[in-house]
């Protein structure tokens, strides 16, 4: 039988690569934990500066345009910050600089969820492979997360150790759990819906895929509309 999360945390922290990543991969549930009250984040780690086909796009006008986009999607989620590392498209590494952004960032907040790309959900079919930059993101946050962030050795000068008690990760292949949004799917359309830079149909093709997928999800987990993830449970 599908297992339904159905608790909020108190805190809950989303990190991922590019400016829509956060309300794509898992708006419907940042939305429904910041209704019941969770403090929710966001940390996006590029400035989203060559996601264009447009040649001659200008990159630094496009991620000022993006994170206007972010903003304005943050708001209609519900959450309680947005915070950017700034590093550009392509150039994310698993490395020592990125996984200390991170662990610095997860010190401060002290997040009991963090929600993240599943690094290791790399080929969709014959149509699709994951992104680069969500695989490092992945990746990076599952080294932060563990051991980084819970041993003070690591970057003590990140910030008194803290565990993160679960990790979520989106857009997997095998997810284990689910959260029913069946209550904030409108939500997270409007969210992917002002990400107008990669979505110039807007509204219209949000709410499209984004029914499409909470309905999938929806069928393995036993409600109308629902996101799946894979859990990691490291305790805390």
């Amino acid at each position: 039988m599908a297992e339904l999360l159905e608790d909020a945390p108190a805190r809950a922290l989303a990190i991922y690569a590019h400016p829509d990543d956060p309300d794509v991969g898992c708006g419907g549930t940042l939305a429904a934990w910041a209704a019941k009250g969770s403090e929710v984040h966001t940390l996006l780690c590029t400035d989203g500066d060559k996601g264009s086909t447009d040649p001659s796009a200008d990159p630094g006008e496009l991620a000022a345009r993006r994170a206007v986009e972010a903003g304005e999607a943050a708001a209609l989620i519900g959450l309680a910050g947005q915070e950017f590392l700034h590093y550009l498209d392509g150039e994310l590494d698993d490395d020592a600089g990125l996984r200390q952004a991170i662990v610095s960032v997860i010190r401060r907040l002290r997040p009991d969820v963090v929600l993240c790309p599943d690094p290791t959900a790399v080929f969709f079919g014959q149509d699709y492979f994951n992104h680069r930059d969500h695989r490092m993101t992945g990746w990076a946050v599952l080294d932060a997360v563990a051991p980084a962030t819970a041993l003070p050795l690591y970057f003590p000068e990140a910030g008194p150790a803290h565990q993160v008690s679960t990790v979520l990760m989106s857009g997997t292949l095998e997810p284990d759990v689910w959260v029913d949004i069946s209550a904030t799917v409108e939500v997270k359309v409007l969210a992917v819906g002002r990400h107008r830079s990669q979505f110039p149909d807007g509204a219209e093709w949000a709410r499209s895929a984004v029914h499409g997928a909470a309905e999938d999800a929806g069928r393995n987990a036993g409600v109308r509309f629902a996101e799946g993830f894979r859990r990691l449970r490291l305790g805390g």
